[in-house]
């Protein structure tokens, strides 16, 4: 009977089929094998080791009354950790006196956490960190019950400066225990905690996992040079020519103040988002974005300023992690990296204003968007100096069909000339000394949201609200009549634009 219950709570949900990764996953972790799987975010992934986790120890329970934690779910970042245990409860929905969960995750006080895991939940979500933490004080014991262990985002453990916490932890763990390991790629990290973690695994390099397929992902590329860029972005967001909420990519912070400055002269608000903004604002941006308060961030991921090779991608996650230690801290600056670990709500849209270093990085970039089954479109700038770019991620995910997966995005740029004196306009007022100063008063700005503020907003969590992290910085000079487009540009050009894309 407690097993119909978990059968009940997938019904709730609406899941009548399967995905991929679930159709492979369960049954194997339902027969007792560790694995190994490689699946995208959005997947369904969580769901593919929750279900057997959560069988098991249904199974256990008709058994064993004891009440003990079983299962350990280990994850990079606390708003994983948050979107993890709401999974399990809904998918315990029907069970909730029988399978506890609890995530450990967030930033209250080892002391406050103390008393929930003393009534030993049956699963516990947490950080690595965090874990071992609780482990050290006592308050979590796993030596002796503990049935199985996940590790999702595997991947990223290592780049977020988890990788001494995660060996220390295992000599916490007992001897034998199924494990799983959920990675959106299989790098020389993952290959190490494989054999680390993992005894005679089934691995599932599921075909087609990384991208959704055409009917649910489309992919555009557009070749422009550098004004170009500028003055496409201008055209496809003032004429609201892209729906949705949108995250442009670009290659470094600099840039993502340029692109900023230069939006707000045409009375465009963006979010910046970037590893130079503290922790506390990057996750309140992207909660409001979630909740509707932004239509566009302008993010840089950290893997697309690296070397493609692989050594100096470690080289550039080393500096970080000696530059969090230093002072004084685990290395988290990566923690909510934005291409990867973060989990966006609703992105329609995915625009690569630079193109990304790699193949790995087009695609958890592009991985933001078509979520779930949810459409998404992805549009890649190309400038001539990205074209080898461009055809190695081409060659990458076209696979065994001989037609490209990047589509031409049909878009006559001579159908928006009439833009483009206002285009130069704007960003002869975007100087590098704006970027500077913008880029400084960002920084001073949420630090003072991040930090001074933060004991006001715990007392006053209706205020946070109000918070908007997409105010005009104003660094360059605004001139007014850009916001507004002119009665000769606006019925024509935009009927002709519109046009070229129907």
């Amino acid at each position: 009977t407690l097993a119909v219950t978990l059968h009940l709570a997938v019904a709730d949900l609406g899941w009548s089929q399967p995905t991929l990764i679930q159709e492979k996953a369960i049954p194997l972790a339902l027969e007792g094998k560790d694995l190994l799987a490689r699946a995208r975010t959005g997947s369904g992934k969580t769901a593919a080791y929750a279900v057997p986790v959560i069988q098991r120890i249904l199974t256990s329970k008709q058994s064993v009354r004891e009440q003990d934690v079983r299962a350990l779910i280990l994850v990079p970042s606390k708003e994983l950790g948050q979107q993890v245990q709401t999974m399990i409860r809904q998918l315990t929905f029907f069970c909730s006196r029988d399978v506890r969960v609890t995530d450990i995750s967030g930033k209250a006080d080892l002391s406050a956490q103390r008393p929930i895991l003393m009534e030993k939940p049956d699963v516990v979500v947490g950080t690595p960190s965090r874990v071992l933490a609780h482990l050290n004080a006592q308050n979590l014991v796993l030596h002796s019950s503990l049935e199985m262990l996940v590790v999702d985002e595997a991947d990223l453990l290592f780049s977020f400066g988890f990788e001494a916490d995660l060996k220390n932890l295992l000599c916490h763990l007992p001897k034998i225990y199924q494990s799983f390991l959920m990675s959106a790629t299989l790098s020389e990290d993952v290959q190490a905690l494989k054999e680390l973690l993992l005894h005679n695994p089934v691995v599932l390099k599921l075909q087609g996992s990384q991208l959704p397929d055409s009917s649910q992902l489309q992919q555009y590329s557009i070749k422009c040079e550098e004004e170009d860029k500028f003055l496409l972005i201008y055209t496809l967001l003032k004429l609201q020519l892209l729906q949705g909420k949108t995250l442009v990519f670009v290659g470094a912070v600099d840039r993502c103040y340029r692109l900023k400055l230069f939006l707000e002269q045409f009375g465009i608000p963006a979010c910046v988002l970037n590893s130079e903004l503290p922790v506390q604002s990057r996750c309140h941006i992207i909660t409001q974005f979630n909740q509707g308060f932004y239509d566009y961030i302008i993010a840089t991921d950290e893997q697309s300023l690296a070397d493609p090779a692989a050594a100096a991608a470690q080289t550039t996650a080393g500096k970080e992690k000696k530059k969090n230690t230093e002072k004084g801290g685990k290395a988290k600056g990566k923690e909510y990296g934005v291409s990867r670990g973060v989990d966006f709500q609703n992105v329609s849209n995915v625009i690569n204003f630079d193109f990304p270093a790699t193949v790995e990085s087009y695609i958890h970039r592009v991985g933001r968007t078509a979520r779930a089954d949810n459409p998404g479109t992805a549009l890649s700038f190309i400038s001539h100096t990205e074209l080898d770019l461009l055809s190695e991620v081409e060659e990458a995910l076209t696979g065994d069909n001989a037609e490209s997966v990047l589509k031409p995005y049909e878009f006559k740029m001579k159908e928006i000339e009439g833009f483009r004196y206002r285009c130069r306009d704007a960003m002869r007022s975007v100087t590098k000394q704006a970027v500077r100063e913008a880029r400084l008063k960002e920084i001073k700005q949420e630090l003072l949201n991040s930090e001074k503020l933060k004991t006001y907003f715990d007392d006053n969590p209706r205020d946070l609200q109000l918070l908007r992290h997409d105010k005009d910085l104003h660094p360059a000079v605004v001139k007014p009549h850009l916001k507004n487009i002119p009665e000769y540009l606006g019925e024509t050009q935009t009927h002709a634009v519109i046009k070229t894309l129907t």
